[in-house]
């Protein structure tokens, strides 16, 4: 297998482990630092709200609003993740960064609307997720 299709695997699967991690998770995306969606995985029997050229585009903003953030953390504190309720569907982004808070990689993620738990799949089930593949994810950003 090449090294592309290694790495295009490691991000599917990724994302693939997130959805599975609690049922509310209608989504997960990975976007690299400019909003590349890298790779998405939907919760199976998902009817999508955005159409995938929406759903690049959201990547972008998504990416760009990160970068905005991020020059806060030295004043309030390292970004966990940011969230948006909508009518439909509850958003939230985790940025994934090095140890000078550069940024490599954006999480997209939504829930299921009536997900009033969605603080605690984050904090306990996705961060950790992320937190034991960051070492991975760095080395891939770092080498390309």
């Amino acid at each position: 297998m090449s090294k592309d299709k290694e790495i295009e695997n490691f991000f599917n699967i990724l994302c693939n482990d997130v959805i599975s991690l609690d049922n509310a998770i209608r989504f997960a995306g990975i976007t690299d630092e400019d909003g590349k969606l890298k790779s998405i995985a939907e919760r199976p029997g998902l009817t999508p709200l955005l159409s995938s050229e929406e759903r690049a585009q959201y990547a972008i903003t998504a990416a760009t609003r990160q970068f905005t953030r991020l020059r806060w953390e030295y004043m309030l504190g390292k970004i966990q993740y940011a969230s948006s309720n909508f009518e439909k569907l509850r958003r939230a982004t985790i940025p994934i960064t090095d140890e000078n808070s550069t940024l490599s990689y954006v999480l997209l993620l939504s829930f299921d609307p009536e997900a009033s738990n969605f603080h605690q799949i984050i904090t306990e089930k996705i961060i950790p997720l992320i937190n034991k593949n960051k070492s991975n994810l760095l080395r891939i950003h770092n080498n390309y």
